[in-house]
């Protein structure tokens, strides 16, 4: 396709070094957290004492660096803000993502870029160009933009902006919500959501009897999917594009950056074909997901923007636990693994994981004191032939459609 504009950055949330191996080969930069001050702070791999070493981890892979730093800053949190802001800028992370003025002014002063998180809701390049004057160099927009109110914006501000093409919609504008709070106590505006619009509810008219709606998950919305749009987000001059998912696992990464690459890179190269869609469609619909839509990108969603009648993952491929890496033999390229849930076959597709470790192969060979063995029932310990280097601790998973069992 021609363009105007050059193809955007792709930007995919990361949680440790196996989800930042994991999408290495496809993202232009990551974005991540530490354990406190972010919206996602149940991610606690990365600290303050190990930031460093993980940026130079995302350096050594040719990535950028951003670091997000969005929760809400009471005046008990300055202390934490001001340690995460000083390991940033030794460690020179590429931006600091936030939205909270306390957050914006204290890295601004440190000479720390700026990108404002989509939690400011920037919804006009006014508030773009305010932003600007605040030392941000890039707006990430309100997920509740159309593509045309979008465009407008491009149009009048050369800011740069960023938009969310893949992952997981809040039912609350810009993400705040006020729910998980008022039911339990527990802010999703600093990090601690217990996600209830996931819960089951039921409707009750005037006098009390229940409607009808086809499901119980009333307020869960659908994930965002833009894969079959990607030429005109690009040709709406935007400069990023970002997956969401730093709660979710390697394999999920893998798959959703490598698809939204190959997309991107068929833009480049103008070879973008609609032919391509259905099997990027199924490949992203073999990941954790909660069915698609486009969310606000051509139009206000209705009744098609939320899926009441599943609970949570509607992926027809599961991960099942298998067992656990106990030891890796580099000169052999084996594992000795402990069938701790499941047995397992050759020619079964799995993936290990943890939390330096990202590997999805197919089983090719197996043994047993030495001897080589087909089939391994749960409670046993194998020497597995490994692709790559594992890690003790690691979890080996099988990757299964729904009617595949293993060996009990």
């Amino acid at each position: 396709m021609d363009s105007n504009y050059p193809v955007p950055e792709l930007v995919v949330g990361v949680r440790d070094e196996g989800t930042l191996y994991a999408c290495s080969q496809y993202a232009d930069a990551v974005y991540f957290s530490v354990d406190r001050l972010s919206l996602r702070s149940r991610a606690k791999t990365i600290t303050v004492d190990n930031l460093s070493g993980f940026v130079k981890s995302v350096r050594k892979k040719g990535l950028k660096a951003y670091l997000v730093v969005n929760s809400v800053i009471y005046p008990e949190d300055a202390f934490d803000l001001s340690a995460i802001l000083n390991v940033a800028k030794k460690a020179k992370v590429d931006a600091i993502v936030a939205w909270d003025p306390a957050v914006i002014l204290q890295a601004s002063s440190m000479g720390l870029d700026i990108h404002i998180s989509t939690q400011a809701n920037v919804s006009n390049a006014n508030t773009a160009e305010f932003y600007g004057s605040l030392g941000a160099s890039r707006i990430i927009l309100s997920r509740e933009l159309s593509l045309d109110q979008i465009k407008q914006i491009r149009q009048n501000t050369d800011i740069e902006l960023e938009v969310f093409v893949h992952g997981a919609m809040c039912q609350a504008i810009s993400g705040r919500c006020y729910l998980s709070a008022y039911l339990l106590g527990k802010s999703g505006n600093c990090g601690q959501c217990t996600q209830p619009c996931r819960w089951e509810w039921t409707l009750n008219a005037d006098d009390g009897s229940q409607v009808q709606v086809g499901g119980k998950y009333l307020l869960s919305a659908r994930d965002l999917c833009m894969i079959e749009h990607i030429p005109q987000l690009v040709e709406a001059g935007i400069d990023a594009f970002k997956i969401e998912g730093r709660l979710r696992d390697s394999r999920y990464i893998s798959t959703v950056s490598r698809c939204y690459s190959e997309a991107l890179e068929a833009c480049r190269s103008g070879e973008f074909e609609s032919n391509r869609v259905p099997e990027w469609n199924q490949q992203l619909c073999a990941v954790y997901n909660r069915g698609f839509s486009t969310g606000f990108y051509f139009g206000i969603p209705s009744r098609e923007g939320f899926i009441v009648e599943k609970d949570m993952n509607v992926s027809q491929t599961h991960k099942e636990l298998v067992g656990e890496v106990v030891n890796y033999y580099k000169n052999q390229s084996a594992a000795y693994v402990k069938l701790t849930d499941s047995g397992l076959n050759i020619g079964d597709t799995i993936l290990i994981e943890g939390e330096n470790t990202h590997l999805e192969q197919h089983v090719s060979s197996m043994q047993v004191t030495g001897n080589t063995i087909k089939s391994a029932e749960k409670g046993m310990d194998v020497g597995l032939a490994v692709d790559g280097r594992v890690r003790p601790n690691d979890k080996v998973f099988r990757i299964a459609d729904p009617d595949t069992s293993g060996n009990e």
